[in-house]
């Protein structure tokens, strides 16, 4: 893999993460696609005005989230990400911890404008 865009993956999961932990919508609304197609661990498709919607409402808020067994592969203009996540939070006011399986798909749209235009979760038994 060509380690630039390994590199700029990296940096785009690490942005997620944070902006999800801080509820960060300017930086979440850069890195996800406005064509964004998620499909959630409920079987939910998700757009990104509903991922931003329970981020601004409180709906949604994150706590922590740990992350292991990581794997990127890139194709031309694409990447995709398989991460495990532990995460611990709050959604619709039940408190939870749960460890889910997550593939993005980023997209290149720039030589280093990269955003998510579909996702899958799952929760790991």
């Amino acid at each position: 893999m060509n380690q630039s865009i390994e590199i700029q993956i990296t940096k785009c999961e690490e942005q997620l993460t944070n902006a999800m932990l801080e509820s960060d919508i300017q930086v979440l609304d850069s890195l996800i696609s406005e064509d964004l197609l998620f499909s959630n661990h409920l079987g939910q498709l998700m757009t990104k005005q509903d991922d931003l919607e329970a981020h601004k409402s409180g709906l949604l808020n994150i706590e922590e989230i740990s992350h292991s067994n990581q794997i990127i592969k890139y194709y031309g203009n694409t990447a995709i990400v398989s991460v495990k996540a532990t995460i611990l939070g709050t959604f619709s006011g039940y408190r939870s911890k749960n460890e889910f399986r997550f593939t993005r798909i980023w997209y290149n749209y720039s030589n280093t404008t990269w955003q998510i235009i579909a996702g899958h979760s799952s929760i790991v038994t």
